[in-house]
Formats: C-alpha cells, structure tokens, sequence
C-alpha cells in the first residue's frame, strides 16, 4: 500500500462511520516535543468530526477537523510518525510506516461487529450538572430560576466545569486534618470562586476559609453580598493588590485568573513563599519578555511582531512552569478551555512536592533564559527570597 492510498483509506473509512479510535506514535522528530495523538469521532451541532489529542510532555491539546479537512490532517500527522493503531467496527489494523513512508497494514478481524458511540459527545458528563440547580449560578444568571443553564452562558458553564475538574484533581493534595486555607488573586466577578467554594464546601464537605482579592470596590462589594445571601460564611472577599497582601504566614492553595503581566508572577512568588501544596493560574498579557527578548537564533521569527508576541507569551509561561519546578513543585501547562472561546486558554498547575530541581535542569533553564536574554520577574523575585540561584 502506497501513502497516499494509506490517507484515503482511513478517510474513507472516517466517512462512513466506521472508524472508533485511533493512536498515532512513534515520533519521527523528538524537537517537536509530540508524543502521540489520539483520534476519536465526535459529532457537534450534528456535524461529524475527527477529533485530534495532541500529547505533549506536559500539554494537552485539541483540534477537532471537519471530514472535509481530514485527509490534509491525516497526512500532516502521519508525516511525523512511524505507526499507526486504528480501531474499526470490523477490525483492528497496526499501520508501519518506514522511513521513506512505505506502509505495512496488518489487520485482525474482530470477533464481535463493534459499534461507533458517541452518545458521550451529546452531554458531557460534568461535575456540576447541567440538570442540576445550583443557588449560586442561579445567583449569578448562569442558570435560570428553574435551573436550567442559559444557551447564552454555556461557554461559561463549561469554563466553571474545567476549573471544577481542576479542583476535583487537587484534592489528594489538601490537607485532611485541618481547615484548608484558599486564596483567590484578582477574583473580578469570581464566578469561579464561588464554584470553588461551591464544590469543595458544599458538595465535598470540606472545612475550608476563602478569600478572594481585587482591586475593584464595586466587584467586591457585589461579591460579598453575594456570598452573604449565599451564606457561604467562610468566603470573603476584600480590596486590595496582589504584592501588599501580607495578612497570611501560610496557605494551601493560591488561584490566580487572568492577572494581568507580572501580577500572575507576583501572586506564583506570593504562593512560594506560603510553601502552598496547590497553585491554579491562567496568566494573562504577557509583556514582560517581549521587550526583553533579543536572540539572533530565533530572528526569523521575532521580526515578525505577531509572532513575537506569540512567541514571548509562550515563552513565560514555559519559564514560569520550569521556575516552580526548580523550586520543589511538580509544574504543567495544561488547557483550560478551548482556544475557540477565549485565546487565554493556558492554565499552569503545580503541587508541591519539596523536591527541588538537580544542576543539569538549572542549567538547562539558565541556557534557555540567556538565548532569550532576558531575565524575568519571577526568577528575579525567587532569587530574592533566597529560594533560587541562577548566577
């Protein structure tokens, strides 16, 4: 079988339903830092796509590609690998690809027809239930009175849902034996606060004290009653910055949502210095690095303005993942939700595990920094505190 005839083939097969998954490996290039990508059909707004899981170190991606596009997708990924498993209503089929993309099929019928589901696809199982009334969305207008989620806040109902399977994830990392203390930099209208308190309070049952913190009076005064009609008692909510809240010697887990620049580096520092087992940020505006960024190595890209800014908003977020794990956490880049929503879609999340970093990943970052020539706040800040060297 010829590549061209190994597109077609599983296109064809995508086309008329009979495709149920899919994992794609062995990478021909580790630069590129893809390890696999998983295929599965989803069905949205009753239109059927393939949909693409990019597995990365320590990112997850997804890209569902309409039939129409599939063989273009097909071709680009398959490019980059050397097997294929494919996993159809009738059979099972292990795909080779040689360097010079020869292709060996080898197919094991199955010995029960399957069937394609995507039953899953229609309504997600979430943790908070869309069926389900919620006082504090129903408070907020994400939810009628009735309980029924508004089709004008879905996105937000799903956005609330990731952050909660973040919490829900974090929970072996709290502490059991006492109140968990939980702070919330730059709250804004705090939906996800209020979910965070929802979840773990109300539905876990656990003893927690939340304060969330913002700069703007109005929101914070509108969030307090909020929690007062709620009688979310151990939710507070107060005005203030980031970099003059000193009222704790300890907490356990820091939230920062779309601070603004360095503030998301002040409220990681802030989260450091606590020792807190849990940290949830999705930065926002990174300007930082894209004034400081100068490599000749990496010209072709940084001409471009678009590009750089890109380029340098990716670039601080990696740093500051590598920053927490040289300083004992266990740090990853994960998406938040999908990039069709909102370009913000990175969130970092890091557990404590007080196993600081050896030399050779110090240096690693170290080569990284001076390529860029840069030297960013969070490093500058956690150099201060004594909890880094880098010179």
């Amino acid at each position: 079988m010829l590549f061209d005839e190994l597109i077609e083939t599983i296109a064809r097969r995508m086309e008329e339903g009979t495709f149920i998954k899919g994992t794609i490996s062995q990478p021909r290039y580790k630069s590129t830092g893809l390890g696999k990508v998983k295929l599965k059909p989803v069905q949205i707004k009753n239109d059927m796509h393939i949909q693409f899981e990019y597995h990365y170190d320590r990112i997850l991606k997804h890209d569902n590609v309409k039939l129409e596009d599939i063989r273009s997708a097909l071709q680009q990924q398959l490019e980059q690998f050397k097997q294929m498993q494919a996993e159809f209503t009738d059979e099972n089929v292990h795909i080779q690809l040689t360097k010079k993309f020869k292709v060996s099929w080898k197919a094991e019928k199955a010995e029960v027809k399957k069937v394609v589901n995507l039953s899953h696809n229609r309504k997600k199982n979430y943790l908070l239930d869309e069926e389900t009334p919620y006082p504090f969305l129903i408070r907020l207008g994400v939810q009628s009175q009735e309980g029924k989620v508004k089709k004008q806040k879905y996105d937000k109902f799903r956005q609330i849902n990731r952050f909660v399977e973040f919490i829900d994830d974090a929970l072996a990392h709290l502490p059991k034996d006492r109140p968990v203390r939980i702070l919330d930099f730059g709250s804004g209208k705090s939906y996800l606060t209020f979910a965070l308190y929802h979840y773990l309070h109300v539905e876990k049952g656990m003893d927690i004290r939340v304060t969330g913190l913002d700069l703007k009076k109005e929101v914070i005064e509108e969030c307090n009653r909020i929690a007062h009609d709620l009688g979310y008692e151990q939710l507070e909510f107060l005005v203030g910055d980031i970099n003059d809240y000193n009222d704790e010697t300890a907490v356990d887990m820091v939230v920062t949502l779309h601070a603004c620049d360095v503030a998301t580096d002040m409220a990681l520092a802030r989260a450091v210095k606590w020792c807190a087992k849990v940290i949830l940020s999705v930065p926002c505006c990174q300007h930082e690095l894209f004034s400081q960024i100068e490599s000749t190595a990496l010209d072709v890209m940084l001409q471009h303005g678009l590009i750089k800014e890109r380029f340098a908003a990716i670039a601080t977020d990696s740093i500051r993942a590598e920053l927490l794990a040289l300083v004992g956490y266990d740090a990853q880049l994960l998406e938040f939700i999908d990039m069709e929503h909102t370009p913000k879609n990175i969130l970092i999340r890091a557990y404590f595990t007080g196993k600081k970093a050896n030399d050779d990943k110090l240096a690693k970052y170290i080569a990284f920094r001076e390529m860029l020539q840069a030297k960013p706040f969070l490093e500058n800040e956690l150099a201060d505190a004594g909890y880094l060297k880098t010179d």
